[in-house]
């Protein structure tokens, strides 16, 4: 991945992930409430772009780009489809990292030698 690839990954894990913990809470409160339409709207511009840096193979459902306004689904779908995400993503960012001296992860740059910090690989199976 190149340094612009990794930045733009940062951002978009970090959408899913504001999402994730705001959707986690209206799922707790009634999960068959359906989203209201501006926030699915927010959730389908993320999804669009995580389809798109992913690409058709990577992504979790292939067939699958976003939801449809006319259905209007149900928090907990729309939870469940944004944690598929954060697996695929969280699969990307493991194959993409090393252990540098068995102490740090740094990322995989194709067109940096600099060292970029990230987090060790979460657990894909919880």
């Amino acid at each position: 991945m190149t340094k612009k690839e990794i930045d733009d990954f940062e951002t978009l894990q970090g959408q899913l992930e504001s999402f994730h913990g705001e959707i986690k809470t209206l799922v707790k409160k009634n999960p068959n409430d359906a989203l209201n339409k501006f926030k699915l709207g927010l959730v389908n511009s993320i999804l669009r772009k995580a389809n798109a840096f992913l690409g058709k193979n990577k992504r979790p459902f292939g067939d699958f780009e976003q939801f449809e306004e006319e259905s209007m689904p149900s928090t907990s779908d729309v939870l469940m489809i944004i944690s598929q995400y954060l697996s695929a993503f969280e699969k990307m960012r493991a194959d993409n990292i090393y252990q540098k001296a068995g102490v740090r992860w740094m990322w995989i740059c194709s067109d940096s030698d600099d060292d970029l910090r990230t987090a060790p690989p979460k657990n894909l199976e919880n």
